[in-house]
């Protein structure tokens, strides 16, 4: 998931970005870690479902839990980090999702509950690394190539959510799960005994996931970090009053919720989706390399995007984006077989800009306020924890591809929010 910081001051850095190689290496790491644990979510889910025969709106839980915690920790991350500092607020945030992968264990052998407060506490954690890791990308070398900078740490942080759920089908998915027609042919022991196994399938990966954590604790506790403190803007922008006066703003706040709904959404279905039997069939660990074809599409199209929108304008772009992407829902939704499996897949393709240009157009001219309306932006990642759970009820009433109409929703919203930044812009120029 991608991020944007605050305005920043910088102490303690060394001229040119001398020397910074080592703790750049760290912050990307960082940027790959919370990409893959975000997206090993998509293979819990239909995991989970399996062992514990529920829902899809009990399902969707997974997602409700772990983006609820953006919206409930944000606040509290930036009152921690403006007192202990940015890189001791890396470090608690770094331990604190090991934590959260720890807790997998004792979740495996304690039922559904406990991995929904694992994922809580692991998404808590994410979410302080978040807010104190972001400013280190700008600051870790000189000024002219910030910008490449940034864009090496989100290629890491697509790169993470790319190969999770090919890693999670092998790790987590392999063994494969009974049906719960064939799961109720077993005596009642050897049920317990079924479902005790594939729980357990999550220990191995997740315990290496908290001592990677551990580790990069370590590491980043250790490193040489410049001091970082925020800076008021020098923008003759409008400083005072409601940031809820910025119409814009508010637009881009409910776009945010709608794209990063729709985008994980689609995620979090995807393995149930083309298990489906007029449309792939595939078992829940062959349909796991295909969510990554859906991931990976979004890193693809974040390069292509970045030659094309030097000449296109954002509104625009993210206007052709949103319509390209309802139109392969709705492909999806209507058809069957590879053309239903592809169409959905291909979205993952249109997504690639989509974050950074409701973003950025949102923030446009605050001004003083920017750092307010980043934190609101960033609390609207809640829509990851709101949307799946809307579509899981349609999928449980009407039916799993119906039920992608939910999504399909998402991005008309942010078609409109692009085609109304178009004239903005137009305005404001």
């Amino acid at each position: 998931m991608e991020s944007f910081s605050q305005p920043v001051q910088v102490t303690g850095a060394r001229p040119n970005g001398a020397g910074t190689t080592g703790p750049l290496i760290i912050v990307t790491i960082l940027f790959f870690m919370w990409g893959l644990l975000t997206s090993l979510n998509d293979v819990l889910i239909p995991h989970l479902k399996a062992i514990y025969t529920l829902t899809y709106v009990q399902a969707m839980l997974v997602q409700f839990c772990f983006f609820g915690a953006y919206f409930v920790v944000s606040l509290p991350a930036g009152i921690l980090i403006k007192r202990i500092g940015y890189q001791n607020g890396a470090v608690v945030g770094l331990m604190i999702a090991a934590a959260g992968c720890a807790l997998f264990y004792p979740a495996s052998t304690s039922g559904y509950g406990m991995f929904l407060l694992a994922l809580f506490v692991l998404a808590s954690g994410i979410t302080i690394l978040q807010v104190a890791a972001n400013p280190y990308v700008t600051v870790l070398g000189a000024a002219a190539t910030a910008s490449s900078r940034l864009t090496l740490t989100q290629a890491f942080n697509s790169l993470g959510t790319t190969i999770a759920p090919a890693l999670g089908g092998m790790l987590i998915l392999s063994a494969g799960v009974l049906s719960v027609s064939d799961l109720a042919r077993l005596p009642q022991a050897e049920q317990v005994i079924h479902q005790a196994n594939q729980a357990a399938s999550v220990q191995g990966p997740y315990l290496a996931l908290a001592a990677a954590l551990l580790v990069l604790a370590l590491m980043f506790a250790a490193a040489r970090m410049p001091k970082i403190s925020h800076a008021e803007s020098s923008d003759e922008s409008p400083s005072s009053g409601s940031i809820f006066a910025h119409r814009h703003l508010v637009l881009g706040a409910v776009g945010i919720f709608m794209y990063v709904g729709g985008e994980v959404s689609i995620g979090s279905f995807l393995i149930n989706f083309l298990g489906e039997g007029n449309i792939a069939g595939l078992a829940h660990a062959a349909a796991a390399h295909y969510v990554s074809y859906y991931w990976g599409g979004a890193m693809v199209g974040r390069f292509i995007g970045f030659g094309i929108m030097r000449k296109v304008s954002p509104g625009k772009a993210l206007a052709f984006n949103a319509s390209c992407s309802i139109a392969l829902i709705l492909t999806a939704i209507f058809s069957h077989g590879q053309v239903a499996m592809w169409a959905i897949i291909a979205v993952g393709l249109c997504n690639s800009i989509m974050f950074p240009v409701i973003f950025s157009m949102a923030l446009n001219k605050l001004g003083r306020q920017t750092g307010k309306g980043s934190g609101l932006l960033c609390m609207a990642i809640v829509g990851g924890a709101v949307v799946p759970f809307a579509q899981g009820f349609l999928a449980d009433h009407i039916g799993l591809q119906a039920s992608f109409l939910v999504p399909a929703a998402c991005y008309a919203y942010v078609l409109y929010f692009g085609l109304k930044y178009v004239r903005m812009y137009q305005e404001r120029v």
